[in-house]
C-alpha cells in the first residue's frame, strides 16, 4: 500500500475496535457502505504502528502542561464569574446565570467534538493535502457555526423556560435580550474557538504530537475565559441599549438568516451532511442537562452559604471532563493547587475550613470517576450501535460534567455552611484587608 492510499483512508475505519469485522465496519461508515476490496484491506502499518507506541507516559507528558494551563484558565473564569455576577445586566436579567453553564458547555459539544474529528483527520494523514485541508476545516467551521447559531438560541428558550417555571413572570424586553446576547455569545465562542482548533490540529500534526492530547485542556482554558467575557460584555451592550426595541429581534433574525449559508459550505463534506441531519439530539439533550446545572448556580449563587460558588464553579465542572484515566492521579493535586490560587486571589470568598477542602476533593474524586465509567460505557454502546463516539460521547459528558459538577459543588458548600452553624462559625474567613 502506497502512501498516498494510505491518507486516503476514512478516519472511521482507523479507529474502530479490532473485534469489528468488515461488515460492521462497513456500517460504521459514514460516507456509506465500502466496496469488498476496501472493506477487506488492513489498517495501514505505519499509522497503527505510531498509535500503538503512544505509552501513558508519553500521553502524560504530552497532557499535563496543557491540563495545568486549562486550570489557570478556569481559576481566572472563577474569578471573572464572580466579578460578572455583580454587573447590573446579571442582577437585573438573573436567567443570564442559567445560560452559563450550557453557554460554555458548547465548546465541548462543538470545539471538542471538532478537535475530536480534525485530530482523527489528522492522525489518518486525511489534511496532509491542502485542497483536502480547506474541504475539511471549512466545512467542519461552518457546521459548528449553525449548531452554535441554533443551540445557542434554545440555550436561551431553555432558561427563560425553567426562570418562568420558578418565578411566574415574563417580560419581553429580557427574553430579547437574553436570546440575543445567547446566539452572539454562541455564534462568536464557536468561531474563536474553531480557529483555534484548527490551529492547534495543524500545529500538532507538524510537530508529530497527538492533537487529542492537547486540543481539548487548551479549549477547556481558553474556552471558559472567551464565553464568559462575550456574555458579559454582549449582554452587558444590550442592556444599555434596551430601549431600542428593534435591535435585539433584528440581531437574532440576522443570526439566524445566516443558516443557510453555513449550511451549502458543510455540505462539501459528505460525513458533515450526516451530522448535520443526524446529528442535533446529543448537543441538545446536553445543553438541557447543563441548563439544570445552570439552574442550580442561578438559585445558589447569591446566597450567603453559598459565597464563593461562582469561583469553584467552572474549575469543578471542567478540569473532570478533560481528565482522562491516564491521569486521574492528577486530579487531587490539580484541585490543590488551583484552590491555593483561588485561596491567594479571592482568599476572603474561599471558605475557611479543612472540612470543605475535603469535601471539595472528594466531590472531585466521585465526579471524575462517575464521568470517566460512563465515558466507557458510552463509547462502547456508541460502537456497538455503528455511531461515531466523537459526535455522541463527548456533548453527554460535558452536560453531565456540567450539572454534577454544579450539584456537587453545592453540596459541598452546604454541608460545610451546616457543619460550620453548628459549630457557631461563620464558615467564611474575613475579608483581605486592603483597598476595596
Amino acid at each position: 500500500m502506497d502512501g498516498t492510499e494510505t491518507r486516503q483512508r476514512r478516519p472511521e475505519e482507523l479507529v474502530l475496535p479490532h473485534k469489528l469485522s468488515p461488515g460492521r465496519l462497513s456500517a460504521a461508515s459514514e460516507d456509506g457502505p465500502l466496496s469488498e476490496s476496501e472493506s477487506q484491506r488492513a489498517v495501514p502499518k505505519p499509522l497503527g504502528t505510531e498509535l500503538s507506541r503512544e505509552t501513558a507516559l508519553s500521553i502524560g507528558l504530552q497532557v499535563v502542561v496543557p491540563f495545568m494551563f486549562a486550570g489557570l484558565g478556569l481559576s481566572g473564569a472563577g474569578v471573572l464569574l464572580n466579578y460578572f455576577q455583580h454587573w447590573p445586566v446579571f442582577v437585573e436579567v438573573k436567567d443570564l446565570l442559567t445560560l452559563v453553564p450550557p453557554l460554555v458547555g458548547l465548546k465541548g459539544n462543538l470545539e471538542m467534538t471538532l478537535a475530536s474529528r480534525l485530530s482523527t483527520a489528522a492522525n489518518t494523514g486525511q489534511i496532509d493535502d491542502p485542497r483536502e485541508q480547506h474541504r475539511v476545516i471549512s466545512s467542519n467551521l461552518a457546521l459548528i457555526q449553525v449548531q452554535a447559531t441554533v443551540v445557542g438560541l434554545l440555550a436561551a428558550v431553555a432558561a427563560l423556560l425553567l426562570g418562568a417555571v420558578s418565578r411566574e413572570e415574563l417580560d419581553v424586553a429580557k427574553v430579547e435580550l437574553l436570546c440575543a446576547s445567547s446566539v452572539i455569545t454562541a455564534f462568536l465562542a464557536a468561531f474563536a474557538l474553531g480557529m483555534l482548533m484548527v490551529c492547534i490540529v495543524i500545529g500538532a500534526r507538524k510537530l508529530g504530537l497527538n492533537p487529542d492530547n492537547i486540543a481539548t485542556p487548551i479549549a477547556a482554558s481558553l474556552g471558559d475565559l472567551t464565553t464568559l467575557s462575550l456574555l458579559a460584555f454582549v449582554s452587558s451592550f444590550f442592556y444599555k441599549y434596551k430601549d431600542n426595541r428593534y435591535l435585539t429581534p433584528l440581531v437574532c433574525i440576522g443570526f439566524m438568516a445566516l443558516i443557510p449559508v453555513w449550511v451549502l459550505i458543510a455540505k462539501q463534506n459528505p460525513p458533515i451532511v450526516k451530522i448535520l441531519k443526524f446529528g442535533w439530539f446529543p448537543i441538545i439533550l446536553a445543553m438541557v442537562i447543563s441548563s439544570f446545572g445552570g439552574l442550580i448556580l442561578n438559585k445558589t449563587i447569591s446566597k450567603q452559604q453559598y459565597q464563593g460558588m461562582a469561583i469553584f464553579t467552572p474549575i469543578i465542572c471542567e478540569i473532570n471532563s478533560i481528565s482522562a484515566r491516564v491521569l486521574l492521579f492528577l486530579v487531587v493535586p490539580g484541585h490543590l493547587i488551583f484552590f491555593y490560587i483561588i485561596y491567594l486571589v479571592e482568599g476572603h470568598l474561599v471558605p475557611d475550613s479543612k472540612i470543605f477542602v475535603v469535601f471539595y476533593l472528594l466531590a472531585s474524586l466521585i465526579q471524575v470517576t462517575i464521568l470517566l465509567y460512563l465515558a466507557e460505557v458510552m463509547v462502547r454502546l456508541t460502537w456497538h450501535q455503528a455511531l461515531d463516539p466523537d459526535n455522541h460521547c463527548i456533548p453527554y459528558l460535558t452536560g453531565l460534567g456540567d450539572l454534577l459538577g454544579t450539584g456537587l459543588l453545592t453540596l459541598c458548600f452546604l454541608i460545610n455552611w451546616l457543619l460550620r452553624s453548628e459549630a457557631g462559625l461563620d464558615g467564611f474567613s474575613e475579608p483581605a484587608s486592603g483597598p476595596p
